[in-house]
């Protein structure tokens, strides 16, 4: 027996939305009309199983999500297309054609059989949650309800690509100072390895009594000689480290409360951060969502465990009847985490941790090691409390409630910092590249000087 959808009214006027099992679409409306309902539209929804079981077969295999540049271009072409007065399955089924094989062409055949089958177009995105998150679902069901849907695609479509565009900088700025150093820890280990140690037995050969620096410097060597796994191995198991914490929700809190205080990196992060939370909620708002649910949204969002708190508080204060702006202003101190006070404690430790396989200078590079501990947490300590959201952005925030223009000032707000997190980053960058050139050139004149001192040395007393 088919299965019939159809939409009707009740008595009130009150649109329904529903399935019914009949023999024929005469029984299934007499069946409809007995229920007090009058049909308005019917169609078997068995067809729409069928066209999706065809559509499968078109389904390719993917990995993963899809990237946010596919969904920013497909955001902006439909708004084009809607825009232009296409049927929003009609303007599908053009993008899905145009889409290559992956996870978004298999986001919008299951979509398009969705809409087919009577859902909308909120709903049926809704069902591809890797593809489409819940910021835009929202998005797409607050146009619907209030029919602009081509206006709610533009904003989304702005919106993706201004956040694409900062993100893309900040991955650029730090591409330079990686390679940099991979570069130069390469060439260091070559030199440590290969060139130090023919030096040493040459010294040894001649019986030299070696400067300190000779002698620290073939104490880095050997230990490099010995130990040289671990120089990939820091970095890989910091990074294994630091994932395994931030399973924790405990771990998660201290671990970003730790990389905002980082100095300039942490108030990128926080600036980027702040430009991304507010652009979100501005845009929900303007876009006709409730204040609470762009919060939640926006909370869901944010990316920081520490903003993630903020904004949850302020949805809890607005329930109780507060503004937005003095809940923002008394929960932005991120105050004491035991995590956070471990990881700055790492911090002072880190740079005594080579030392400290060396058995010549083990005790010293203990001492060493407690003094950055406690140095790292003083700094911590100094630090901790200071707010995450400044009073440019409260007091916007809080003429935008007064104003009724709660939107405009949010997009002010998120303007001001992206041109801030832009010069930051120029400035970062500037600041990387004598840093990284200072570096080299003591590290290099350090090795220089230390294998030459002996060798003038030596050339002296064979001319004497």
């Amino acid at each position: 027996m088919p299965t019939f959808q159809f939409e009707a009214m009740d008595a009130t006027g009150q649109e329904i939305r529903d399935v019914i099992e009949a023999a024929t679409e005469e029984d299934a409306q007499t069946t409809i009309r007995q229920m007090g309902y009058f049909v308005t539209k019917i169609q078997v929804k068995k067809q729409a199983k069928t066209a999706r079981m065809a559509s499968r077969k078109k389904r390719s295999f993917a990995v993963g999500g899809a990237s946010t540049k596919l969904i920013t271009t497909f955001t902006r072409q439909l708004s084009i297309l809607q825009d232009a007065g296409l049927p929003i399955l009609r303007s599908l089924k053009i993008l899905e054609g145009n889409s290559k094989p992956g996870r978004l062409k298999n986001a919008l055949l299951d979509v398009c059989d969705e809409i087919e089958g009577g859902s909308t177009l909120s709903e049926a995105m809704a069902k591809s949650p890797r593809v489409f998150n819940r910021l835009y679902i929202n998005m797409i069901k607050a146009g619907e309800a209030g029919g602009a849907l081509e206006i709610i695609l533009q904003r989304l479509a702005e919106f993706m690509e201004r956040a694409e565009s900062l993100k893309r900088k900040v991955k650029g700025a730090m591409i330079y100072p990686i390679v940099v150093i991979m570069v130069a820890v390469g060439i260091l280990t070559f030199i440590m390895l290969k060139i130090v140690p023919v030096f040493r037995e040459m010294f040894e050969d001649f019986e030299l009594t070696l400067p300190a620096a000779t002698e620290l410097l073939i104490s880095v060597s050997d230990w490099i000689v010995d130990w040289w796994f671990l120089i990939p191995a820091f970095p890989i198991g910091a990074w294994l480290f630091v994932k395994l914490i931030r399973k924790f929700r405990v771990g998660r809190m201290g671990y970003d409360m730790f990389i905002l205080k980082v100095p300039i990196l942490g108030k990128l992060i926080e600036k980027n951060t702040m430009a991304r939370t507010t652009r979100t909620l501005g845009t929900l708002v303007a876009s006709g969502v409730p204040i609470l649910e762009g919060l939640t949204i926006t909370r869901e969002t944010a990316g920081n465990a520490l903003f993630e708190r903020l904004y949850g508080r302020v949805t809890e204060s607005i329930r109780e009847g507060e503004s937005i702006a003095k809940p923002l202003k008394d929960n932005s101190k991120p105050g004491f985490h035991p995590v956070a006070l471990f990881f700055w404690m790492m911090v002072g430790v880190f740079p005594c941790l080579p030392i400290l396989f060396m058995p010549a200078v083990a005790s010293i590079a203990v001492k060493l090691a407690g003094v950055g501990a406690i140095l790292g947490a003083l700094f911590y300590l100094m630090r901790m409390n200071g707010r995450i959201v400044d009073d440019l952005v409260v007091n916007m925030v809080d003429v935008g409630e007064e104003t009724g223009e709660l939107d405009t000032m949010l997009f002010k707000v998120a303007d001001t910092f992206d041109e801030e997190v832009r010069t930051l980053t120029d400035g970062l960058m500037a600041l990387l590249e004598p840093l990284l050139i200072v570096f080299l050139g003591g590290a290099v004149g350090f090795i220089v000087i230390s294998l030459f001192m002996p060798l003038v040395s030596l050339i002296t007393s064979l001319s004497g």
